[in-house]
Formats: structure tokens, sequence, C-alpha cells
């Protein structure tokens, strides 16, 4: 076993979406080694029930204890919403980050105003997972959401910027805008988003402040490295590798997308989880 701090840090999604979380984490921890395991086989988690989830997710996450991982960090916001509590019981001791607290924590500190927009899929607004943790912050903050479910397919398919993805936003968005009352902060909360960003951003306007779950979210594992004493001391530049359960050519294509680098199929290992 190596070192306790120099050990990989494990990161989890029901499928690709993560992985912009996981280019955060790249770009703000160069140094530490990650492991990504996206749970490609049972996807989408966003139409399972809470139980569902959260034995998918348990099991998921325990696979990744066989990695020898020193946190666990959830870059799925249904997984986040629903099972975060029985995740950091399965696993104690070993620390997990979701993505949704430092989303709304980010969102709080953006808003001058308190009124704040989530953009999200329509499990995640149904379930109010960032309305209760933006509002465990901030009680007299006014929140808006949009279920944006073509954004996922748009992220997915690679259509990020054009017609169609303007068209897209311009028709989540403008619910949001109508009146005095409009956000001045949009939380992206999906993980499928963030490459979105410039098209949302340009639809919103520039007095819009956009709060990427997935940038917050590394830092927040940053924050939590420290604290705990698990960064890493080597200088050297940290790994990557990729795990999914299903279909490791379209992790790859898909996932380079997200990535922003190419990701071979033959370096995304297919791994089974068996149920307990």
């Amino acid at each position: 076993m190596s070192g306790k701090s120099d050990r990989p840090i494990g990161v989890f999604d029901s499928g690709i979406g993560g992985i912009t979380v996981l280019k955060a984490l790249r770009a703000a921890l160069p140094h530490e080694d990650l492991v990504y395991l996206g749970d490609t086989a049972r996807l989408p988690y966003g139409t399972k029930s809470p139980e569902t989830v959260t034995a998918y997710a348990t099991q998921a996450t325990k696979h990744l204890l066989g990695h020898d991982v020193k946190m666990v960090v959830i870059a799925c916001n249904t997984a986040s919403a629903v099972a975060l509590g029985p995740l950091k019981e399965a696993l104690a001791p070993i620390p997990v980050i979701g993505v949704i607290e430092p989303g709304a924590k980010a969102g709080v500190k953006a808003t001058k105003t308190g009124r704040i927009g989530v953009l999200a899929t329509e499990a995640t607004v149904k379930g109010g997972a960032y309305a209760r943790a933006i509002h465990a912050l901030r009680p007299d903050a006014e929140i808006v959401q949009a279920p944006c479910g073509l954004f996922v397919t748009l992220a997915e398919e690679g259509w990020t910027k054009g017609e169609v993805a303007e068209a897209a936003a311009k028709r989540y968005l403008a619910p949001l805008f109508k009146g005095r009352k409009a956000p001045d902060t949009l939380v992206l909360g999906c993980t499928h988003f963030p490459v979105l960003a410039r098209i949302i951003g340009k639809v919103a306007g520039k007095g819009v402040k956009l709060v990427d779950s997935a940038a917050t979210t590394a830092r927040a594992v940053e924050e939590a490295l420290g604290a705990q004493g698990l960064a890493t001391t080597r200088k050297r530049k940290g790994t990557t590798r990729f795990l999914a359960t299903d279909s490791t050519e379209r992790f790859a294509r898909v996932g380079g997308i997200f990535f922003g680098e190419a990701i071979r199929a033959k370096d995304v290992e297919l791994v089974d989880i068996k149920p307990e």
C-alpha cells in the first residue's frame, strides 16, 4: 500500500458527464492521481428510485475502494442529492464529497441580489437538493429552477455551440428572466452543463454570473485534502485512470468532449460491479 497522501482520488458518476469534474480536478490538482468510474451500464440514475440510486452508487463507490483511494468525489448530481449521507456512512473513514453543496455555496457567494437560478436535470430539480442547500446557507434567497434535459443530449453529441444549442438555451432561460426579479446568478446544476457554459452565458447576458459546479467541487476537494493532510507531496504529473461498466468505445468518444482532450477506448478499463 502506498503512503496515505500518495493514494489516488476516486471520482464516481453514473456515466460520462462527471468527466467535467474530473477535468476541473486535473487542472486544480495536477500532481494527484485520479481514478474515474462511470457506471455506464446502469445510467441514467435520474429516472431511478432513491433506493436504487443509493444501492447502485454504494456498489460503484465501494468498487473504487479496491483501487486504494484516499477520497471519493461523487461527480453526479442525482447521487449527491439522494445518496451522499449513506455513501459517507458506507465508505467511512474515507471522506466523500458531492457536487451540490459546493455549487450551492458558490452560488450564494456570487449573488448580489439573492436571486439565484438553478439549471439542472428534471430529477435534480424535482428533488430540490440545490434549493435546500442554498436556503440552508441563505434562507432569504429567491430560487428559480429550470429542468434542461436537452442540454444533456447536446453536450453528449458535442453540439455545444451554434444555432441549435443557442435556441435550446433561449427556450430554457426565457422563463427565468421574465419580469424584474430575474436571477443575477445561475448555478450549472448538472455535470454535463459546463461544456455549454459559453452559450448559456451568451444567452443569459453579461450581468449574470455563472457558477460551474465542476470547478467549485474541485476547489472543495482541494480544501478538504489540505485540511485532512491528504494532499500529495509528490511533484510529478498525476495519472488518470478511466473505468466504465459498459461501452468503452462510446465512453472514450463522448468522454473526450467533456475532458477537453482525446480519450482512447483502449485506455478505458471495462469493470463489472457485482451487487452485494
